[in-house]
């Protein structure tokens, strides 16, 4: 007789042995006899097992295993924070990716018995979400950094930044400069930053390399600066440069950059905003950022800034428009009408004393309304987490309500906000199948995240760019538990170090 025993998945199947060899028998038997025996015992058992397994007691044949999809990676964590337009928030869930794409979302178990990747991020202590959009910065001013505080914007401006640019602002400077940046920022869990500086061909390039997402712009300035002699010669460079990155690199957005309403006239606003309709590209510019600016229009044009880039067409196309602290309430109706994408620097602001944006009245007017930290030189970091966390409490203390600015709509702004209001909502921003997979994880294991009782509100009012521990953009990995995998830091450091020495004795030697 024949009988199967199951142990756990193994089925092993047991025949009754046809004669039996006793220890006794075996050592008073001839060897010879003993093999022979031996050998017929083993052939009759081999022929019982197959003779006591009839055909319809077969067992079935194991089903194939499922086929997963091959991809190039999962990324799992113990939330996905998705900001999309349900808020939806995924315990134990992953995202899967390929080809620079999300291509799923769901639970961790249903995507990884879905997909099998070339590369696992695992979950344990970790959020995952959308990385950071910082809309307004000026990148190489990291080498800037603390070379001038504590001093109002035009005195700042006039006196300390546009004089140190020309000194020393060339080629090598906003290299190292933005190579420093992007470190920072993707550090911090930024994956896309909206850039004016010169040298911009300088700029894409380190962006190129880095794997950063940028809008970065041609500097359009009425005085001479470091990489050109007026407006006019601003613009035909500028063509050079939108020219020469349209549709190169798809991460890579060339847009314009006319600085502001008081260093440009009215006529070369205007000829900026052509040569971007020209072009088929957006313009971000600094806009009703301080009361000297509001005076000035005023006394020049008769009206305020917002209403003056109204007047003159240049709101025809899209716009970024940074800072926007003192527009009145027809210019936020302006703004809303227009689609301009507004970006809120709380930081940059205070610092200057350039006063606090409404960002409630314009939200609420359904102005598009991102985060940005501007150049390293006002703020003095790249670190999108404390802008969150300054902005909410700026409008709470602004308007007296501490239900002004809830962590979810701050979040919003510095994710899937800040993404529509630089024109990218439709491919970045939020955790969505079919936008590029601009991913982050947040590790929340460090103490200041304990308890957790709230995952939005930790990420707005406790994480910090230390918490940081992964950054994906466009499919790729530019940094892993902290390792940084586009960057060399410490050529980075040693530059920016020696080239900032060089400043600093240069400015001791021109203030004797």
């Amino acid at each position: 007789m024949c009988s199967f025993h199951v142990t756990g998945a193994i089925i092993r199947l047991e025949c009754g042995k046809p004669e039996h060899i006793s220890r006794k028998e075996l050592m008073t038997l001839n060897p010879s006899k003993t093999l022979t025996k031996y050998l017929l015992a083993t052939g009759y058992a081999m022929l019982f097992l197959v003779a006591c397994s009839p055909p319809e007691q077969a067992a079935e044949p194991a089903a194939e295993s499922p086929n997963p999809n091959a991809i190039d990676l999962i990324i799992e964590g113990e939330y996905i924070v998705t900001m999309d337009d349900g808020g939806l928030v995924i315990q134990d869930g992953a995202v899967a990716v390929d080809d620079g794409l999300i291509i799923a979302i769901g639970s961790t178990q249903d995507i990884n018995r879905e997909y099998r990747a070339n590369g696992t991020l695992a979950g344990d202590n970790r959020i995952v979400m959308p990385g950071l959009i910082n809309g307004h910065s000026h990148a190489a001013m990291t080498l800037l950094r603390g070379v001038a505080d504590d001093l109002d914007l035009m005195d700042w401006l006039q006196n300390y930044i546009f004089p140190a640019e020309v000194e020393f602002v060339d080629d090598e400077f906003v290299r190292i400069g933005t190579e420093l940046a992007c470190w920072e920022m993707i550090r911090g869990g930024t994956t896309t930053f909206v850039d004016m500086y010169y040298y911009p061909d300088m700029i894409a390039q380190v962006v190129e390399q880095c794997g950063m997402r940028a809008y970065i712009s041609a500097t359009v300035i009425d005085q001479r600066s470091p990489d050109a002699e007026s407006a006019a010669d601003s613009l035909v460079k500028g063509q050079s440069f939108v020219n020469n990155w349209q549709g190169r690199n798809s991460r890579i957005t060339p847009v314009w950059g006319p600085h502001a309403n008081y260093t440009l006239k009215a006529e070369q606003l205007a000829a900026t905003r052509a040569a971007a309709i020209e072009t088929n590209t957006p313009i971000t510019i600094h806009l009703s950022e301080s009361p000297f600016e509001t005076t000035y229009s005023e006394q020049t044009y008769g009206m305020t800034s917002i209403e003056l880039m109204e007047s003159i067409g240049f709101f025809d196309g899209p716009t970024i428009g940074a800072h926007v602290v003192w527009p009145t309430e027809s210019d936020i109706q302006i703004l809303a009408e227009r689609r301009v994408g507004i970006i809120h620097n709380p930081t940059s602001n205070m610092k200057i004393s350039a006063g606090i944006s409404p960002v409630v009245d314009m939200l609420n007017a359904g102005v598009l309304v991102g985060l940005g930290t501007d150049g390293a030189a006002s703020n003095n970091d790249l670190d999108m987490w404390e802008e969150m966390r300054l902005a909410a409490l700026l409008q709470k203390v602004a308007t007296m309500d501490p239900k002004a600015l809830s962590a979810s709509t701050v979040l919003r702004m510095a994710t899937r906000g800040g993404a529509e209001a630089v024109g990218l909502g439709d491919t970045v921003g939020s955790l969505e199948a079919g936008k590029r997979a601009d991913v982050i994880q947040v590790a929340f294991d460090d103490v200041h995240f304990v308890p957790t009782y709230d995952v939005i509100s930790h990420l707005v009012y406790v994480a910090d760019e230390q918490d940081v521990a992964s950054v994906t953009i466009d499919g790729k990995l530019l940094m892993r538990d902290g390792e940084f995998l586009t960057i060399d830091t410490e050529r980075v450091r040693r530059e920016a170090t020696e080239l900032a020495a060089r400043i600093q004795n240069a400015l001791a030697e021109r203030n004797r």
